[in-house]
């Protein structure tokens, strides 16, 4: 016989209720009135077994002995595991098993569009998800000998005749994945079969409280346990004269069925304590709730509940009110995919995926788990002897935009030939990679991963985060070490699958601190505080959005006993009434507007307003929190001139000094402080990379000729195959500098002529890419002046000239020498070890298929003149002088340090 539960209304007395009725239920009589200890009491929550005692010993005062109160799960974990217990695999692993059958049909790819085998893992998990809802509706009717096949067949007819033939690949696989998912003893077919053994070895009376119906998997547990031992079932009572008029008027759909009678109109009040909260935007309803949760904490309350049915806006309180120093319970959660130590672990994937990606790699070095104190000698040799962690990650990303090395494993560990402790760990990185290779069982991988996340000193931090405890606990948990599963699967597989349970997976910190709790709608039920903040009223959220699986419409779902959009959402307004019913205060905020568009309230807070506006009844109050207001002293902004005489330099190079002219302020940041930008990775070669290839061709060729002198028509075909080797050698490593090498072709001819030209004025080469240093000696102190001249010829009465090689025009060079801007030529002329009498820039680009120099005008005189400027600005920046943000337009165009100064702001 069914057993009828025991109703009470939703209110804040609903525990004191409970109690008085399980006193009532197990109230004997006699001495041993205040021993309950032979009846157990199964409450949703720890947290509401907390509740309950406190209410009993409200009700009895005194010393006594509770029922047993506990959890369904904890109560089923008490008992020995069945043999069908056993067997039943863990999710991750059952979901890989249905997988890799998946993944043998090509229709079903086609079908759902999938264009790689990991596109076939979220349908499985979809297909394991509806199992487990057919299962929690169809199994006990199964012990109770009624057909399923008959209820599928009976709900599929009430789609349309083109539906079902449309569908009919989809209702096949779900009837038959479901079938096989029972014939292998799923955990939900365990479970049940678990709580059956309960309730056949029913030794004790219980009682069972719960605000919403069972289950039909609890549903055939109470009826069994209820034909052997005596049961009390409490649950709220939804009948409308057991609720507020005003909510059975507003929301009739709200109480059961057999009391469909309505209150009368005159008995509408306005309910207590709900007010509402309408902001204007996103930030305007974080700071609103921040502000009330502050405001109710100040006053004096104690416990503060924020409902997150808007998880954006929710994220922002809590980020503003931990600003504020108080801190938030988060019971909602977030997916574990988000969290730090997840980012690691997909750091390090992304590195296996892209074998060794520049960009990939840095990520992976600069998280705080990564090299932290991993067994390999070769990662604590690499961290002693470049100081800690930051300068040897520094040190290898340095040298890589140095090289601009894009990734591959080869080309990254050749890139740091010169460092070679940092070598090591790449190649520790490498190696370790190249293990992930192959197809291997599930156990495998997971050996596999862990084995590399030791090695690459991350199980320990991993191990000492709540958040990466979890996730090294979930890669154990994959697949039991001893299961038989023998499918294997790629890498690429395996990250699908991690991905896939990091993402289903959430994450909840522990807190000491609960005067602030943040939770679900569903997770406030029997809950009450002393406020309420709903963030996220609108109609958007409340209710919450239904999402479709498959074929499984409403009509399919209400057949098979299935949750339908209707029976969500009753549930879920019942929370809503719940929640209002057993708070003294509730706020319910939302974003009236968004992107310039009204957006409506919440349809169900429509409905109440109309409700109490029909009954000539004042309408919910709104409320707005009273932000403090703050004077702020006006500091207009100035040019910067910093002064920093301890920084003076003491090596300048031509291209720093030409900095201090285009800008001091610009000197100051990027050659004073060190601030400079790194070099940009490219995947495409850049125009210093051309210049570069230049400068060695072109070394090579006049050495060439002045080791061995060759005739003047042979010399053309010495450049080509000199060009043509070192390009062959580039092209090979990056195919994308072709269009350089047929740039520099169209140059080769015109520079072999404009070389024998000079040749013929009496200029021979000397040496070039020759570096050069020189003393400068300034009034307290000497300063290095250095750089590297790209060549040096002589005539025959002994004269020296200065050449350096420009990937530009004649007319591009001329305009530079004629600005006076550029002090390059004249600083070289510094650092040479003999007088040079000449200087001249040689245009490596075409004008009218020539090349040609430019001559710097009256060089002699231009020398000495540098250096006094050299040494006054140097002396001047040691004393103390400011270094003002005065660059022109053209030189802040461009310049990386402009969000230093903030030119513009002032």
């Amino acid at each position: 016989m069914p057993h009828k539960p025991l109703l009470i209304s939703p209110s804040a007395a609903f525990w004191s209720d409970a109690a008085r009725a399980v006193l009532a239920a197990c109230d004997r009589g006699g001495d041993c009135s205040r021993d309950f200890a032979d009846w157990r009491v199964v409450v949703p929550t720890f947290g509401h077994a907390q509740q309950l005692k406190a209410a009993l010993s409200e009700e009895l005062g005194g010393v006594f002995v509770p029922p047993q109160i506990g959890t369904l799960t904890a109560w089923l974990a008490s008992l020995p595991p069945t043999s069908q217990a056993a067997t039943a695999g863990a999710a991750s692993e059952r979901l890989m098993r249905l997988y890799a059958e998946l993944r043998q049909h090509g229709w079903l790819k086609k079908i759902f569009s999938a264009r790689r085998n990991t596109d076939l893992m979220p349908l499985a998990q979809t297909l394991l998800s509806l199992s487990d809802e057919l299962t929690q509706a169809q199994l006990p009717a199964m012990h109770a000998s009624v057909d399923p096949e008959q209820c599928w067949q009976k709900a599929l007819e009430q789609l349309s005749p083109d539906a079902r033939q449309l569908l009919s690949d989809e209702t096949q696989l779900v009837w038959s994945i479901w079938k096989s998912q029972l014939d292998a003893d799923d955990a939900i077919a365990a479970r049940f079969a678990q709580m059956l053994q309960l309730a056949e070895q029913a030794s004790q009376p219980l009682i069972w409280i719960s605000s919403v119906a069972p289950d039909p998997l609890e549903q055939a547990f109470l009826e069994a346990y209820a034909s052997r031992q005596p049961l009390l079932s409490i649950t709220l009572d939804w009948r409308a004269e057991a609720l507020l008029p005003t909510y059975a008027q507003a929301w009739p759909e709200l109480c059961d069925a057999a009391d469909d009678a309505e209150p009368a109109a005159g008995a509408i009040a306005a309910p207590g304590g709900i007010a509402l909260c309408p902001t204007q935007s996103v930030e305007d309803e974080a700071i609103q709730g921040a502000q009330l949760v502050i405001d109710w904490l100040q006053s004096g309350l104690s416990s503060v509940a924020i409902v997150a049915q808007d998880r954006v806006v929710a994220r922002r309180i809590r980020a503003l009110l931990e600003r504020a120093q108080i801190h938030v319970a988060d019971e909602t959660g977030w997916k574990l995919s988000t969290t730090r130590a997840a980012s690691a672990l997909a750091a390090w994937f992304d590195v296996v995926t892209a074998r060794g990606e520049t960009t990939a790699l840095l990520d992976l070095l600069k998280s705080p788990f990564v090299l932290d104190n991993g067994q390999d000698d070769l990662l604590h040799g690499a961290q002693n002897n470049a100081a800690n962690k930051s300068a040897l990650v520094m040190k290898i990303e340095l040298a890589l935009r140095r090289a601009n090395v894009s990734g591959e494993w080869r080309s990254v560990i050749n890139a740091l030939a010169q460092a070679p402790a940092e070598q090591k760990v790449v190649a520790l990185l490498a190696q370790q990679a190249g293990l992930f290779g192959g197809r291997k069982t599930l156990s495998d991988w997971i050996a596999v991963t862990l084995a590399a996340l030791d090695a690459l000193g991350m199980a320990t931090p991993l191990n000492a985060d709540p958040a990466g405890r979890q996730i090294v606990q979930l890669l154990e948990n994959i697949a039991p070490a001893e299961n038989a599963f023998a499918a294997v699967f790629s890498f690429s597989e395996w990250r699908a699958l991690v991905n896939l349970q990091l993402d289903e997976t959430s994450f909840i910190s522990r807190a000491s601190d609960r005067r602030v709790v943040m939770l679900p709608l569903n997770g406030a039920r029997l809950r009450s505080f002393d406020a309420v903040l709903v963030v996220g009223a609108d109609a958007d959220h409340l209710p919450s959005q239904p999402h479709e699986t498959l074929f499984f419409a409403n009509t399919v779902r209400r057949e098979l006993g299935l949750a339908t959009r209707e029976s969500r959402q009753r549930q879920q307004l019942r929370d809503l009434v719940e929640l209002l019913a057993m708070n003294p205060q509730v706020v319910l905020s939302w974003q009236a507007h968004k992107d310039g568009e009204p957006n409506p309230v919440s349809p169900w807070i429509e409905r109440l307003q109309l409700s109490l506006a029909r009954a000539a009844v004042p309408a919910l109050p709104q409320r707005r929190a009273t932000i403090a207001e703050q004077s702020l002293q006006a500091m207009p902004s100035a040019m910067p001139a910093p002064a920093a005489a301890p920084l003076t330099p003491t090596r300048l190079t031509a291209s720093a000094y030409n900095s201090f002219i285009a800008c001091p302020y610009q000197f100051f940041a990027r050659r004073m402080l060190g601030l400079a930008s790194l070099d940009e990775l490219s995947d495409l070669p850049e125009k210093r990379d051309y210049g570069g290839w230049l400068h060695q061709i072109l070394e090579t060729y006049h050495e060439s000729l002045r080791d061995q002198p060759c005739a003047p028509e042979r010399r053309e075909a010495l450049l080509i195959d000199i060009s043509k080797k070192v390009f062959d050698d580039i092209i090979g490593k990056n195919a994308a500098a072709l269009g350089y090498y047929v740039r520099w072709q169209k140059v080769i001819a015109a520079y072999v002529v404009w070389a024998n030209e000079r040749e013929a004025q009496g200029w021979r080469f000397v040496f070039g890419e020759q570096a050069y240093e020189r003393m400068l000696p300034l009034p307290e102190r000497q300063l290095t002046l250095h750089g590297r001249i790209d060549r040096i010829d002589e005539n025959e009465a002994g004269e020296r000239a200065v050449l350096d090689y420009k990937t530009n025009n004649l007319v591009a060079l001329n305009k530079k020498l004629k600005d006076h801007e550029d002090q390059q030529l004249a600083f070289y002329g510094l650092l040479s070890d003999r007088p040079v009498a000449a200087a001249h820039y040689v245009a490596l680009e075409t004008t009218k298929d020539k090349i040609g120099d430019v001559a710097a005008a009256d060089y002699e005189q231009a020398q000495p003149a540098l250096a006094s400027r050299i040494t006054v600005h140097m002396q001047a920046i040691a004393d103390g002088v400011g270094l003002p943000a005065n660059g022109v337009e053209s030189v802040c165009q461009y310049c990386d340090v402009r969000g230093l100064c903030r030119k513009g702001a002032w």
